[in-house]
């Protein structure tokens, strides 16, 4: 009989993102402490932010949210197909958008303007009410019903409810500057948005849940909150006001990027480092291979940013290349011991964050988490993970 063979240690994952589904349960439990009586609402668009639709689908609505926010159509029918019956809203079309599936399945549609005459057909085809929410251009200038156009979309959405073929569940507009407190314009589209409700009112229109605010607006304007709010980086944890850490505003981080350091060796004084030489070892060195680059999301433009190897946290140096980035570990660093060791990009409190890659690549934190390609696995992981795989 052979002696059992030693367990073997724990493999860490060669790369992986982590999504914490607890952290996003602590993070939608507490923005419904935030906004009294409002409704939540989790937006999943792109993939919930990079995090996986569904899993944080419904983490977010066992956590308290009541609404699924996405931008496509497509995005809104994968929730369905997945047996997922909360309200959900899309917002974003074009005129080959599927109207007629979206309808089929319960799914809430955004209305600009040109949309609710092919919304109302599709609904009148099936002999279906289609519910819709009316969007004004408050001033983001995006999506959204142009000011002087809204009396005759109110009135005409009107008849439409009238004759059967749309409900118009909600009236709703978006921020622009509200990551950005102290700016006024977020008080002049709050005024416009009450003259915009206002004038539905005035066509008969009684919507049940007017919605205005963005994560940035429901930490900071309880008086945009209405009846639903929008919660969409808050969801993952993130800051979405500049110099405010997640921590600060009662966040945690939802994921953490990390892989294994696959190489590492002594250069001498002077040695290049990636595509074009643009950094040279200042003096001796040990330099460590991190196997994340571009085509897994990692931005080509950063510049020393900051990487966490053991208890260090070091600095890539460098051009990011397609499939790989070098961090400099310093002349006392072992390059035998560090093979191996996890290399954590971005996560959560006592390592790098998601904002400080952001600086590093001159973009937001919500590019830098959302751009993490199919290419890095996702791990989901706590509570609220075991409970959905027994969903």
């Amino acid at each position: 009989m052979h002696p059992p063979e030693p367990a073997k240690p724990t493999q860490l994952p060669e790369r992986v993102a982590t999504i914490d589904l607890d952290a996003v349960a602590h993070n939608i439990a507490h923005v419904g402490s935030l906004v009294g009586s409002a409704a939540v609402m989790a937006v999943v668009k792109a993939d919930a932010y990079g995090h996986g639709a569904l899993p944080v689908a419904r983490a977010a609505l066992a956590a308290g949210a009541s609404w699924l926010g996405t931008a496509h159509i497509s995005e809104a029918l994968a929730l369905r197909e997945a047996g997922l019956e909360a309200p959900v809203l899309a917002w974003l079309h074009t005129h080959g958008a599927d109207f007629a599936a979206a309808i089929a399945a319960g799914v809430d549609l955004g209305v600009s303007g040109w949309e609710l005459e092919p919304i109302a057909e599709a609904a009148a085809a099936q002999g279906r009410t289609a519910r819709v929410h009316l969007k004004i251009d408050t001033g983001l200038g995006r999506n959204g019903c142009p000011p002087d156009l809204w009396p005759e979309l109110v009135r005409r959405a009107a008849e439409l409810e009238s004759a059967g073929h749309v409900d118009v569940v909600g009236v709703f507009s978006h921020f622009a500057v509200a990551d950005e407190p102290e700016r006024p314009e977020t008080d002049h589209q709050l005024a416009a948005f009450e003259e915009a409700l206002a004038a539905a009112s005035d066509a008969g229109l009684t919507p049940s849940v007017r919605h205005i605010a963005n994560s940035p607006a429901i930490l900071t304007r309880p008086d945009a909150h209405y009846d639903l709010v929008r919660c969409g980086l808050a969801t993952y944890g993130l800051s979405p006001l500049e110099g405010v850490q997640p921590h600060e505003l009662g966040l945690r981080p939802a994921m953490r990027l990390s892989a294994l350091v696959a190489a590492a060796k002594r250069v001498p004084a002077g040695q290049g480092v990636s595509y074009g030489l643009r950094w040279r070892a200042p003096s001796p060195t040990v330099l460590g291979l991190v196997p994340l680059g571009y085509a897994d999301g990692i931005p080509r433009v950063a510049r020393s940013a900051p990487v966490r190897v053991g208890a260090r946290v070091v600095r890539g140096v460098g051009r990011v290349a397609m499939d790989q980035f070098v961090v400099d570990l310093g002349p006392g660093a072992d390059p035998e011991a560090v093979v191996g060791t996890e290399a954590v990009l971005f996560g959560g409190e006592g390592e790098p964050g998601a904002a400080e890659w952001a600086d590093a690549a001159g973009t937001i934190n919500y590019e830098i988490v959302t751009r993490i390609s199919q290419r890095v696995p996702r791990r989901w992981v706590g509570e609220a993970a075991e409970e959905g795989r027994g969903a």
